[in-house]
């Protein structure tokens, strides 16, 4: 049941004919896994930790650098130095010390991944490199688990839902193949500010949706974002039957 704080603080939220006090219910009842608390994971954490998700794992092997103060909006001078994790800790502490947090400070292995992936019910990929995007993927596709996938670089924006629970959805390697090694990432090419508060705020909408129950997730589309002219395009993405992740000679 809610307590009367919690019907208290999620009272917006309820208001919606789409959550209700049921909708609360499951989010308070859920576990999500972030993955990276950077300027994607920082929007995402902070909003699931605001809207009552009773569960968050949070996992970065980094520590808060100054460069990372201009979009990391969970982080603040005072956390300079400290690893992400832990500054995102007492941050979502301190919004909303109803729910549980889980730390992984190290970085995540096959098996401590596949771990990771299985103890959720959803997971939030906020990396910002390809080979973890991958890992991510497939332990999600092994785990039968959602996964929402953002992106952000320079002033273009990325974001999709794999559902693995679904037959006709495909997964990330069937959108993005094998990527490239070369990938910049934002150190190297730089990105703005509130395009990554946007996509991240965007994955923790569709993980509310998906968790709580309501609308229609963004499975099988491909949101992309042009900050420059502030136009959003959707594409249709296919599951492919080929697919050496999610194919279905493979599973």
């Amino acid at each position: 049941m809610l307590t009367d704080q919690e019907l208290l603080r999620y009272s917006r939220q309820i208001l919606l004919q789409h959550v209700d006090i049921e909708g609360q219910l499951r989010l308070k009842n859920s576990r999500a896994l972030i993955v990276g608390l950077g300027g994607l994971g920082a929007p995402v954490a902070l909003y699931l930790a605001a809207a009552g998700v009773g569960e968050l794992h949070l996992a970065d092997f980094d520590t808060v650098d100054l460069t990372n103060l201009q979009r990391q909006i969970i982080h603040d001078t005072d956390s300079v130095g400290q690893t992400k994790v832990d500054s995102a800790l007492r941050r979502l502490t301190a919004i909303n010390p109803e729910i549980t947090l889980v730390a992984h400070r190290t970085a995540l292995d096959a098996d401590s991944l596949a771990a990771a992936v299985a103890a959720v019910d959803v997971v939030l990929d906020c990396s910002d490199n390809f080979s973890t995007r991958e890992a991510v993927n497939a332990a999600c596709v092994v785990a039968a688990k959602p996964l929402i996938s953002g992106a952000a670089i320079r002033l273009e924006g990325q974001l999709s839902v794999f559902d693995p629970r679904r037959a006709e959805s495909p997964c990330y390697h069937c959108l993005y193949g094998h990527g490239s090694d070369t990938e910049l990432t934002c150190s190297e090419a730089g990105v703005v500010g509130p395009l990554v508060g946007l996509v991240g705020s965007l994955q923790a909408l569709e993980a509310l949706k998906l968790l709580a129950g309501f609308g229609e997730p963004l499975v099988g589309r491909l949101l992309l974002i042009d900050a420059l002219t502030t136009r959003f395009r959707e594409l249709r993405v296919k599951r492919d039957p080929g697919c050496s992740v999610c194919g279905t000679q493979h599973g």
